[in-house]
C-alpha cells in the first residue's frame, strides 16, 4: 500500500538559513518572481565512498506539501533587524505561503553518482529559494546515513551467507530526529531493524531491543537476571552475556535451557569469543542459539569478522553507522539551472573554477545490459535523445504543488534498494580501490554549457 504524506511532527518553516529569506524579501519588493528550475546534486563523492543511496524524499514531499508560517512565527520575523525596511505586504505574503511548483526526483532507494539531480525544483524563485536548507537537510543526511548503512549490510554478506544487520545508534546520534531519520535510511539500505521505538511506530521498521548490564548489575547474581529476564520473554530472550565473564556468562544461558533465542557479546575479541561461545552454546545442545555482536562496529570490522568465519548470526551496529563515522557529511548543493523570464528560457550556469554546474533541466539515463545490470550513466537534458536501452532516473513527484507520484511503503522502497544493489557490479562496492563508475554528460548538454561558457568570457 502506497505511503500517505504526513504532517510533519512540527511546524518546519523556519527551518530555513536566513539568506533564504532576505533574498525572498529582495526578490519581493523589487517585483521579482519568475519560474526557476534550481537542482539537488553531490559534486564529489565523499571519502571511502563509490556509489550514493537515495533516501529522504518522504520528508521532502511532506515539508513542500505543509509548508506554512505560523503568526508567531512571522512575528518573530518581522522583529528582526534585517527585516526593518521589508514593507508589511512581504510578512502577509508569507502568511498565505504555499508551494504551487513542479518537483522531479529520483525515486529513494536508487543508487545515484556525483553530478546526478537527486531533486528538481521548479517554481516562482521566492518559493523555490525559501525550500533550499531543508530540501538539502533531509536529502544530505539521509543519503550518507543510507550510504553507510548499505555498506555495512554488504559487509555483513560479503560470503554469501545472510546475517542481520540490526541499527543500534539512537543515543550517539546527533539528535533525537537524527537517530529517527537514522533508523528509516538504515532501514532502506538493508537492516533488519531498528532499536529506536518510535521509527517502529512511525515507519513501520521492526524493533529489537534485550537488556543492558545494568539489568545483570541490577541482581544479586548473573544467573538471577537471566532467570528473571527469561521469566518475562520467554520466546525472545537474548541474553548479554559479557558484564563479567563472557564465557562464564555464556555457560549460565545454557542452564535456562533450549527456548533462549540467543546471546549477546559486547565486548573484546569478538572472533575468538563468539568460536568459544558457539562450542559452548553447541555441546549444550543449543544449537539454533544465536550469537549477535556488537560494539563499535562498523564495514570494516565486520568485513574482517565473516571472512575469518565468525560464527556470528547478527551485529548490531550504533554509532558508526548513524553518524557515517568515516564519511560524516554530505555535500549536497543545490543551483539554479533554468529560468523563464518574458516566455523565454535562460539557462543559468556556474563557470567558477572546480564549481562550475550545468545549466537546464536534466535527467539521467542509465544504461543496463542484457541483465538489466547497470552499465553507465549519461547525465543530460530532459529531452535528450539517448539510442542505448536504458531507463530515466527522475519522476514527477508534484505537479503544480500537488503529489501525483504514489509514495511506494517504506517495505517496497527497502525491496527497491536490494533490487537495485543487485544490479550494481561488486566492483562498485568494494571497500578497497573500488572501480568508479562510468558517468558522462551527453553531447548536448556539454554543447551547451560550452555555448554559455563561451558568451560569458565574451560578454566579460
Amino acid at each position: 500500500m502506497p505511503a500517505k504524506p504526513e504532517q510533519p511532527l512540527y511546524n518546519q518553516a523556519l527551518i530555513v538559513d536566513l539568506y533564504e529569506l532576505t533574498m525572498a524579501a529582495g526578490y519581493f519588493e523589487n517585483r521579482y518572481n519568475p519560474w526557476s528550475t534550481f537542482e539537488i546534486f553531490v559534486r564529489e563523492m565523499p571519502p571511502h565512498r563509490s556509489y550514493l543511496v537515495s533516501a529522504g524524499l518522504q520528508q521532502a514531499v511532506e515539508y513542500l506539501l505543509h509548508l506554512r508560517f505560523t503568526p508567531a512565527e512571522i512575528d518573530y520575523l518581522r522583529g528582526l533587524p534585517v527585516f526593518k525596511h521589508v514593507s508589511s505586504e512581504f510578512f502577509d505574503f508569507l502568511g498565505e505561503f504555499r508551494f504551487t511548483g513542479d518537483v522531479w526526483a529520483i525515486p529513494e532507494g536508487q543508487i545515484y553518482f556525483p553530478g546526478e539531480p537527486l531533486l528538481r525544483v521548479s517554481s516562482p524563485i521566492i518559493q523555490a529559494q525559501i525550500v533550499e536548507t531543508f530540501l538539502l537537510s533531509t536529502f544530505n543526511f539521509q543519503s550518507m546515513i543510507a550510504t553507510k548503512a548499505s555498506r555495512v549490510v554488504y559487509a555483513a554478506h560479503s560470503d554469501g551467507r545472510e546475517r542481520g544487520v540490526l541499527e543500534f545508534g539512537s543515543r550517539r546520534a546527533h539528535g533525537p530526529e537524527a537517530s529517527l531519520l537514522a533508523a528509516r535510511a538504515s532501514y532502506i539500505a538493508g537492516c533488519m531493524g531498528t532499536s529506536n521505538v518510535l521509527a517502529g511506530m512511525k515507519f513501520g521498521i521492526p524493533v529489537y531491543g534485550t537488556a543492558a548490564h545494568s539489568w545483570t548489575m541490577a541482581f544479586p547474581t548473573e544467573a538471577e537476571a537471566f532467570r528473571a529476564y527469561h521469566r518475562v520473554f520467554p520466546e525472545s530472550t537474548i541474553l548479554l552475556i559479557d558484564t563479567y565473564d563472557v564465557l562464564e556468562g555464556a555457560r549460565r544461558a545454557t542452564h535456562l535451557g533450549p527456548g533462549i533465542r540467543g546471546v549477546r557479546i559486547d565486548s573484546g575479541d569478538l572472533l575468538r569469543v563468539s568460536r568459544q561461545v558457539r562450542r559452548i552454546l553447541d555441546d549444550a545442545g543449543l544449537h539454533r542459539a544465536i550469537i549477535v555482536a556488537s560494539g563499535d562496529l562498523n564495514e570494516y570490522r565486520i568485513k574482517e569478522l565473516v571472512d575469518q568465519g565468525a560464527p556470528i548470526d547478527a551485529f548490531g551496529v550504533g554509532t558508526q553507522m548513524v553518524t557515517s563515522e568515516d564519511a560524516p557529511s554530505l555535500g549536497g548543493i543545490y543551483k539554479l539551472v533554468e529560468q523563464i523570464i518574458d516566455g523565454r528560457v535562460r539557462y543559468r550556469a556556474k563557470f567558477s573554477l572546480n564549481k562550475a554546474t550545468y545549466p537546464g533541466k536534466k535527467q539521467v539515463f542509465r544504461l543496463v545490459d542484457q541483465h538489466q545490470g547497470f552499465v553507465k550513466d549519461v547525465i543530460g537534458l530532459e529531452d535528450d535523445e539517448i539510442p542505448e536501452e536504458h531507463f530515466t532516473l527522475l519522476v514527477p513527484i508534484i505537479e503544480k504543488g500537488k503529489l501525483i507520484y504514489p509514495l511506494p511503503a517504506l517495505e517496497d522502497i527497502r525491496s527497491g534498494f536490494l533490487e537495485n544493489f543487485a544490479r550494481l557490479d561488486d566492483r562498485f562496492k568494494r571497500f578497497h580501490e573500488p572501480e568508479t563508475y562510468p558517468v558522462r554528460y551527453s553531447r548536448k548538454l556539454q554543447n551547451l554549457f560550452n555555448q554559455l561558457k563561451a558568451r560569458e568570457v565574451h560578454h566579460q
